[in-house]
């Protein structure tokens, strides 16, 4: 059995932050379910507890319990701030990524109208795909697909540059395919995007778990994402310059705020899961000991956990297409550690139950990103998602290479 791990990256530590991972009667269970939601710390889960267990009002600066929403709040926008590099006033929250974007879809659309187009990717997720389209065919807009390469799993800046007009109001692209890994150029995308006059929404929900982000050197104009994918509680979040949203009016009550971003949040914050999000952000940003601004050692924390699974997803990679019938999708250059697989003569769904009755967690599907497995000629069956976190270790891939092995073997 291997048991090496990397010097700089302390993943038993980790661990220990775990109590679903602990042994009771025999192993807990392994985990690579992570791209569908990670797992949560206990520091994460005692932050929203002590939130609620306190005196907790709508925010304010009078009583105490006021105060303590008023700390929650700020706090979790802060955190977030230092995650994306971004400034806190352009950080909106809301209940997913789904809800912000379809929000924001309806927003944007008001300025739009016939001959204005709009250009989603067959790699995304639905939730970056539906909210632009329905929002463009109700504005009278058209809609223009930016395909993929189903052979490489890469998705070309030329493919979106292909359907990019003077009359491109926004283009929508992921920063990492939920479904295969695949991180684009987001860089160069955008420069196409701004140079064309559009604006770039990019659904970062993915990437946000596994690479230290910097929404300005994206080039994205939005950038949405979830904290419940890196090890947070279950919410949204949605960043922009405030600049940006400061023009934009979305539809919201009479007397709440109309300041930025508050006119975005409709209705009062879920102050608990913003207080578990800044516990997830100081977490992340300790997955690595050092020193320095939380930014700072943030970015060195998610280099190492890079790294950390990167080497991990080797492992499952060189197993995988060393087995008979296997055939792997995840192919890009740059990627998550995150892999796609069918296999011959096994539905996947057998392969999932075969893993799960193991205690090895890693479900089948298309997992919403419909376009992308229809593409790779998989139609909403999709295949076996092998997806790794900052938990995983050598024992994790271990058991998970058995139990696909037996399962192959028809055992």
């Amino acid at each position: 059995m291997t048991t090496s791990t990397s010097t700089a990256y302390d993943v038993a530590r980790v661990r220990a932050h775990f109590p679903q991972l602990a042994e009771g009667e025999g192993l807990g269970a392994a985990h690579f379910d992570g791209p569908g939601g990670s797992q949560t710390p206990d520091v994460v889960a005692r932050a929203v507890y002590e939130t609620l267990a306190g005196p907790l009002a709508n925010d304010g600066d009078v009583t105490p319990a006021e105060r303590n929403a008023s700390r929650a709040l700020g706090d979790g926008r802060e955190a977030m701030a230092d995650l994306l590099n971004v400034n806190p006033r352009g950080v909106v929250f809301g209940r997913s990524m789904t809800q912000l974007t379809m929000d924001l879809a309806r927003t944007l659309a008001q300025g739009w109208g016939p001959g204005d187009e709009v250009v989603v990717s067959r790699l995304d997720h639905d939730a970056n795909v539906r909210p632009w389209t329905i929002a463009a065919e109700r504005a009278g807009a058209t809609v223009r697909w930016a395909d993929f390469d189903p052979e490489t799993a890469e998705l070309d800046p030329g493919q979106v540059e292909a359907v990019l007009s003077d009359r491109t109001r926004l283009v929508a692209v992921t920063a990492a395919s939920n479904l295969l890994g695949t991180r684009p150029d987001l860089p160069a995308i955008a420069g196409l995007a701004h140079a064309a006059g559009a604006r770039l929404y990019v659904d970062g929900v993915h990437y946000t778990a596994h690479v230290a982000v910097d929404v300005e050197a994206l080039g994205a104009d939005f950038f949405a994402c979830s904290p419940y994918k890196f090890l947070g509680p279950h919410c949204g979040v949605l960043a922009a310059r405030p600049e940006v949203l400061e023009p934009l009016r979305p539809d919201k009550l009479a007397p709440s705020s109309d300041g930025v971003p508050e006119r975005f949040e409709l209705g009062t914050p879920a102050y608990e899961l913003l207080a578990g999000v800044a516990a997830a952000v100081d977490f992340l940003a300790d997955l690595v000991p050092g020193e320095g601004s939380r930014r700072l050692r943030l970015v060195a924390s998610l280099a190492a956990v890079e790294e950390h699974e990167d080497r991990l997803r080797a492992r499952v990679e060189e197993h995988l297409v060393s087995l008979p019938g296997v055939t792997l999708h995840s192919r890009a250059a740059r990627r998550t550690p995150t892999l796609l697989a069918t296999f011959a003569g096994h539905d996947p769904q057998d392969v999932r139950r075969h893993l799960a009755a193991r205690n090895v967690n890693a479900p089948a599907g298309s997992f919403y990103a419909y376009e992308a497995s229809r593409r790779l000629g998989l139609g909403t069956a999709g295949g076996l998602r092998i997806g790794l976190a900052p938990y995983n270790d050598d024992r994790d891939v271990d058991r998970l290479l058995e139990a696909l092995t037996e399962s192959l073997d028809g055992a």
